[in-house]
């Protein structure tokens, strides 16, 4: 018995001995300790939990290759592979963080996103196209976001002191040239592209992507969309023209066409104009959409516009009211664009993408013309690289080829033509850390060589965001951005050098439960910009001037405060100076106001099934240059103001009655002045002022769908 005593007492100090114990603590990068992490050997069911303090401790048999694995949700798995001739193990571990990219910060200096794809966005993709005033027009709705400015006589992009060719727009990242309609002189044009082909679009005031080149101020980037989910027909009827839409959807693929004609001859009708017009503005309109999924990740998208616009109209002669001047504007014009995108791997992807653009504009008045042929084509390759949840790159290349010709002629029959060939050739890389969810980084490079400079450019691209809670954050960003010279410059040069902007940006932004505020701070400093004295002697130009702009934006947004009632706010405050072109020094221009507000309200009444919008815009007072005084550009405008009302009325899900008044006030906005080429006798310069056509614009339409869900409306687009 006792022999059995000891040997039993010696079998179990040898299972005791045999027993491996590990213990330690388990921490996040910040030092703090992290309770509930789930310790335990690979294969095995030993383990352990951390307490409070982060510590944790556990037994387990020994073996030849042992590995402690601690997993905790939000960390990446730690494992420890332990020395098989130790038996007892005191460890520290620190964690590291996964980056859950739908809550991870996100960079946003200088960037307005509008999507349904992202919590990150301040608007959604149908506020573009519900906004009072717009006219379902996209610039018409971002011109109520902060950083823009209202320039009523172009209808165009201008941000944050910038001219409106200095914003460039991109379709699924390729470049678009001419993307506004033609219009009468000092009238607003429309972009060409409509709203109801796009699932979102981002709009950058300012430090956008390394990818987009040849911008000075801003890139507006469309995405098209992606399949339709099911076949239908929509038909238009306004006091503008028609249109008809038909999308039809198979298993992979789906093709949608719209064809619209505006003819405003029965408007004009209606509506007194202050243009004497002999043929009102007549233009058909085609979008064409094919999609299709190549394979379980390739997908393919085709997309193109064509239009074909014309008016004759007489304007009055400034000095000699009693003169009528027959002026005609004409254009021609086709977009076209294909990309494609597939997903390598885990770990790589890649997007191609071509485009090109054909357009042919003519004008004349009282026996002088111009006439200008633009041709663009544009090809891209761009590689995505993501090496891991904290690790993003991106890089690729680019080629664009821009050619123009322009013949201006005088009322003897004299010609005088203009040609440009320009070949941009660009690389560029970008690479996304995360330091953390709170903390991320972007750096990027674009390297360019443009023909017309026959010169290697780099533009550096930085950004920077921190989170400071669930709801709030802070983002930076650096930029330098190129641009060639306007195409009236190019042709009496042939060559320049490139006009530079340096964007630097500071941003706080909050987004809560169904409201967000932002404030942006920014400064641009302009060099290279084109100076002349005399814009038609190539001799006259060079390549000095210079400018800045700086201010602050804000933006406040909320839908939650008031049942079925969604409004925003915003104001911007612009201090911006130039000398270029033939200014004798720095001045303000005349495109810039110093104070922007706009509020756009939006409430759905349920008792009479409608949509109402309503849009006040506010723009101080901008400068114009008063021949009739010697100081320059000492003229100035009354204020801006303008408010517009629409209401959408559902008859039913497939019949919508929309009506829309812009400054239903008829406020006599002024934009400036025209002068005649010759003072009278007395020396004075006869002038007329920049207004627009009429003082209201009225629009009325009915909107018929036709599809088998009978719930499917065009109201969202309304």
């Amino acid at each position: 018995m006792k022999v059995l005593f000891h040997s039993l007492s010696f079998f179990l100090s040898f299972l005791s001995v045999a027993q491996v114990t590990i213990e330690g603590s388990i921490k996040e990068k910040s030092g703090e300790p992290l309770l509930g992490v789930n310790v335990f050997i690979e294969g095995t069911y030993d383990g352990a939990t951390t307490d409070i303090n982060g510590e944790f401790k556990l037994t387990t048999e020994p073996g030849d290759s042992l590995v402690l694995v601690a997993s905790f949700i939000g960390f990446h798995d730690h494992k420890v592979l332990l020395d098989p001739g130790k038996q007892d193990f005191k460890l520290e571990i620190e964690l590291k963080e996964k980056i859950n990219k739908l809550n991870a910060v996100v960079i946003t200096a200088g960037s307005f996103d509008a999507s349904d794809e992202s919590k990150q966005v301040v608007l959604n993709s149908l506020d573009i196209v519900t906004t009072a005033g717009s006219t379902a027009d996209i610039p018409g709705a971002l011109n109520t976001l902060p950083g823009t400015q209202a320039v009523g006589e172009t209808g165009r992009l201008f941000v944050r002191g910038g001219e409106g060719r200095e914003t460039k727009t991109f379709i699924d990242g390729m470049i678009v040239h001419n993307e506004y309609s033609p219009s009468a002189p000092n009238t607003p044009g429309r972009s060409r592209f409509s709203p109801f082909m796009f699932k979102g679009m981002s709009f950058s005031t300012g430090g956008y992507s390394a990818e987009y080149g040849q911008a000075l101020s801003s890139a507006l980037i469309l995405k098209s969309k992606d399949l339709a989910e099911l076949t239908r027909t929509d038909f238009s009827l306004m006091t503008v023209g028609g249109d008809v839409a038909h999308t039809s959807v198979w298993k992979n693929s789906s093709f949608t066409g719209k064809i619209q004609y505006t003819n405003l001859t029965p408007y004009f009708a209606l509506i007194g104009q202050n243009i004497k017009w002999d043929k009102a503005p007549t233009d058909i309109n085609g979008n064409f959409a094919y999609r299709i999924k190549t394979s379980k990740t390739g997908f393919l998208k085709v997309y193109s516009n064509l239009s074909s616009a014309k008016m004759d109209l007489y304007e009055r002669d400034i000095a000699n009211p009693d003169l009528l001047l027959p002026t005609r504007v004409t254009n021609d014009y086709l977009y076209f664009n294909t990309s494609y995108k597939e997903i390598l791997s885990e770990k790589w992807g890649i997007r191609l993408g071509t485009s090109f653009t054909e357009s042919n504009d003519f004008a004349s008045q009282a026996g002088q013309s111009r006439e200008e042929d633009i041709s663009g084509r544009h090809g891209k390759l761009v590689a995505d690289y993501i090496h891991s949840d904290k690790l993003n790159v991106r890089f690729g290349g680019e080629l664009l080829l821009r050619k123009g010709d322009e013949t201006l002629t005088n009322d003897l029959g004299q010609s005088l033509n203009g040609n440009f060939n320009e070949t941009i050739t660009a690389g560029f890389a970008e690479v996304e850390t995360y330091a953390s969810s709170s903390l991320a980084f972007k750096a990027g490079m674009r390297i360019e060589n443009n023909s017309l400079v026959d010169q290697i450019i780099a533009n550096p691209r930085l950004s920077a965001a921190y989170k400071l809670g669930e709801k709030s954050q802070v983002s930076v960003a650096y930029g330098t951005f190129r641009q060639a010279p306007a195409n009236t410059i190019i042709y009496r040069l042939n060559e320049s050098e490139q006009e530079q902007a340096n964007h630097y940006i500071a941003n706080y932004q909050w987004l809560g439960e169904g409201r967000s505020f932002r404030i942006e701070a920014y400064r641009k400093d302009y060099s290279g910009l084109t100076r002349f004295s005399d814009e038609f002697t190539p001799t006259s130009f060079s390549f000095d001037g210079d400018g800045f702009a700086n201010g602050i934006d804000l933006f406040w947004r909320d839908n939650r405060t008031f049942k079925n009632t969604d409004y925003w706010v915003s104001y911007s405050y612009l201090n911006s100076e130039r000398n270029y072109r033939d200014y004798p020094g720095s001045f303000r221009p005349p495109f810039v106001s110093t104070h922007n507000f706009s509020v756009v309200a939006k409430r759905f009444v349920q008792s009479i099934k409608s949509q109402l919008g309503l849009t006040y815009s506010f723009a101080s007072q901008r400068r114009y240059n008063n021949l009739n005084e010697d100081d320059f550009l000492a003229g100035r405008t009354p204020n801006f103001h303008d408010l517009s009302f629409n209401i959408s009325y559902l008859y039913s899900n497939q019949i919508i009655f929309h009506a829309m008044v812009n400054n239903v006030f008829g406020i006599n906005n002024i934009f400036g002045y025209d002068y005649a080429n010759q003072p009278d006798s007395d020396g004075v310069y006869a002038r007329r002022a920049i207004r627009p056509p009429a003082k209201r614009f009225v629009f009325l339409g009915i909107f018929i769908t036709l599809a088998k869900n009978k719930s499917i409306s065009q109201l969202p687009n309304l």
